[in-house]
Parts: structure tokens; sequence; C-alpha cells
């Protein structure tokens, strides 16, 4: 061993004037250090390929949790054949009728939206990503049931800025209707980047691309009741305060409405907002009281049932589908054109908003007493303390204004309107022999 470390210190420390013996021992050393050279780049090509990938990955995002409702995904969109159905499904086939796009199509109100407006002969394209706040098989079923009356849902996010424009290249859009947003005001506490994403963020992806097109459209935007926020003066009324939200959900929809002030004020685009009033019927969204309360009732589940201080009443102006449709299609029928071209505002441009809602406020306790009437089976209550989490004790609307300048006329009762969606959960649910969540 001390002969061997001998002859390793002979050898120089200026390499190519020694001429080395071929010692087994250095030999075997001299592969090692080959292998060694080997492994090290080996090492970072595939550390550079992890890297690549992850960066690339949905999963980097900065906010990874519920990234379906945060980040743009991967849609397969394009193409003659695509652009052929688009086209199709625009297409305006009654006379003087309008041309839509309506996003969050796959939602709620947008479903029934888009259907009152293709059965009037109006051209309807939807715009919908499909998120899982909710199940999205419901959303999948109502995309069915447009498809079936000819209307086409992009499956698309709002953020998606090269999506919107190829889609107002494809089609000279007159109107839209962007419904498109992350609801809810307890999911807030849970994942607020998401209604950042989709309520902030996502409108402007919209109105900058409705600037930009030629000609702009008019735009009919979904604000809500919320704005109203911690206001104790009833009815509510368009003229109220709203700088006192009780929710994040109610300080983007409070943004919203500054944001389109702003785009009306610099670009002349033409835009309306409609403050619902908790919109209730068939096909609704699982996480609405009325929708939950009757899955825990059939199930024998208790249900909480808040009150406030005091034992305060906590009531809502619950409003049928049908009249928030009839608001919405009055809403897109009145817009005036926008002014601008290309992005630059020629003259002043219609800004306008509205309460939609039933002016008839009823505590919670009386819809389950309905409820219960309706489903022959008696609910188990759990009375529970209004917890802070942005829920508000009550909402009633004055609807003044949409009545005069709208012709907005709610008809629908909460008995008449609950019937109607029990009617419609027993059918899909049981019927379908689908699965409540």
């Amino acid at each position: 061993m001390s002969k061997q470390m001998s002859h390793l210190d002979d050898i120089p420390s200026t390499p190519g004037k020694f001429k080395m013996e071929k010692s087994p021992f250095v030999h075997n050393r001299l592969r090692w250090h080959s292998s060694l050279a080997k492994l090290t780049f080996w090492s970072f090509i595939f550390l550079g390929l992890i890297l690549i990938f992850f960066f690339r990955s949905p999963s980097s995002n900065p906010l990874p949790q519920d990234p379906s409702r945060r980040s743009l995904r991967t849609y397969n969109w394009g193409g003659p054949a695509w652009e052929k159905r688009v086209r199709s499904s625009a297409r305006v086939r009654s006379h003087n009728g309008i041309s839509v796009l309506v996003t969050g199509a796959a939602g709620f109100v947008g479903t029934h939206v888009s259907a009152a407006l293709k059965r009037r002969g109006d051209g309807v394209l939807g715009l919908d990503n499909f998120n899982d706040y909710y199940d999205p098989s419901l959303k999948r079923a109502r995309q069915a049931l447009l498809e079936r009356s000819g209307v086409f849902i992009v499956e698309g996010d709002i953020n998606d800025s090269a999506l919107l424009r190829k889609l107002f290249e494809v089609v000279a859009f007159t109107h839209v209707m962007h419904l498109a947003a992350q609801a809810g005001v307890r999911y807030a506490m849970e994942n607020p980047g998401s209604y950042v994403h989709s309520n902030i963020a996502g409108l402007v992806s919209l109105l900058e691309v409705c600037k930009s097109a030629n000609p702009q459209p008019a735009i009919v935007w979904a604000s809500s009741s919320s704005v109203y926020g911690l206001n104790t003066k009833v009815p509510f009324s368009e003229k109220d305060r709203t700088d006192q939200p009780a929710s994040l959900y109610a300080a983007t929809k409070k943004a919203g409405e500054e944001i389109a002030h702003t785009y009306n004020h610099i670009y002349g685009l033409s835009l309306t907002g409609l403050r619902f009033f908790t919109v209730y019927g068939p096909w609704g969204r699982p996480d609405m009281a009325y929708f939950f309360f009757t899955r825990d009732i059939l199930k024998g589940k208790s249900i909480p049932i808040f009150e406030a201080a005091n034992h305060g009443t906590v009531a809502r102006d619950f409003t049928y589908i049908d009249d928030i449709v009839k608001g919405c299609l009055a809403a897109l029928d009145t817009a005036e054109k926008s002014t601008g071209s290309g992005g630059k505002k020629k003259g002043p441009a219609q800004l306008r908003v509205y309460n939609l809602g039933n002016t008839s406020p009823v505590p919670v306790s009386d819809l389950v007493s309905i409820l219960e009437r309706l489903l022959k089976v008696n609910a188990k209550r759990d009375i529970m303390k209004l917890p802070r989490n942005g829920d508000v004790q009550f909402t009633h609307a004055n609807i003044s204004l949409a009545q005069r300048e709208l012709g907005y006329k709610p008809s629908t009762d909460l008995q008449t309107g609950l019937k109607k969606f029990v009617r419609w959960y027993l059918g899909y649910y049981n019927g379908g022999k689908k699965a409540a969540g």
C-alpha cells in the first residue's frame, strides 16, 4: 500500500508530460473517474428534465389549491370544424335578433339565459371552464340540454385572452352576457384566490378583448345583491352605499362594478350590471341552501337554520330563475351600442346597474316549512347562530328602477317556485338514479 502511495506522489501536476505506467490501480482509478463524470453528466440532464416538467406543470402554480379554478387549463379549440360549430351556434335566426356570447353558460343562470335566447331565435355561443366548485356532472347535464337546443359551449377560461380574441374573430358578437364567476360567500374563506382569478382578473380579461373588438359589443354582466353588505336600510336601492362588503365575494363584485365604470369611461363600452338576489329553481346550484336542504331532508340529515343575534330572523329575497332570465333578456334588449372603435372611445356610453329581486323577503325557517310540505318529510332543524363567514342577516330588493326601465316584473312566489324545483330535483336525482352529493 505504501509503495502504491509513493507511486502516486510521482505523478506530476502538469498533465501531458509524464508517461504513465499501466498500473492496475491507476487504470481502475481513471475508469472510476470516467464513470463518475458520466454519472454527473446524466444527473444534471435528469435534474434539468425534472425542473422543466415542474415549471410547465399546473402543480407549480403559486396557488396550488384547486388549480382547475385558478389557472388556465389546456383546451382543444380551433380548426375548421370547431369554427364551423362556433358560427352555427352564434348564427341569428330571427329578424332583428342579436348574437350573444354567454360566459358561464354551463352554470345555473347561464344555462337558462342561453336556452331562452336560443328559443327566441338569437345567436348564442357559450363559454365555460367546467370547474369543480360543485359537481361537474350537473354542468355536463346542462351542457347536454343546451346542445340539444343548438347551443355550443366552448370549453375555456375567461382569462385565456387568445381564445377570447379568436371567438371575436370568428363571430362579430353584438352582445356579451357575462355570467362566469366564482360564486358562493362562504367558500371565499377557503379559497380566496379563486375569487380574484375569476371575478376580477377574468372580468378585466374579457373587457380588454371587448374594448379592442370591432365593433365593440354591449355587455350585460352579473353583479350581486351582496354588494349591499352591512347596509341596514331596506329595501336595498341602487342608490344606496355599497362600500361595506361583508365577504370577499361581495368585495370582488363591488370591484367589478368599479372596473366596469373604468372601461365605460375610458373605452366607451356599454355596460349593464345586474345585482341578483338569491336565485333559485330547477338546475340550480348545489351549494345554495334550498338545494342542500332538499337533499339533506330527504336523507334524514339535520339542516342548519341560522338566526341572528337576539334570535333575529334570517331572511332572503328569493328570486325564481324565470324572473331573473326575463330581467337578463330585458337588459340585453335595452342595452345601447358601445361607442368605441379600435379601443378608442368616440363618445359617452351607457352605464347602468339594476336590482333583480322578488321584493318579498322570506325567513329561511319558512323556506324549510315549504320544503317539508312539498317533500312530505319533516326536517331535523339544527338552530345555530349566524356565523361570521360573510353571510348577512337579510336581503330585500327595491326593484322600482328595473320595473321602470326594463319592464321587469317578477311573478313567481316562493311556494310556486320551490314546487317546480322539487319536481325537477326528484326527477333528476331519483328518476335518473343519480346521487345528490
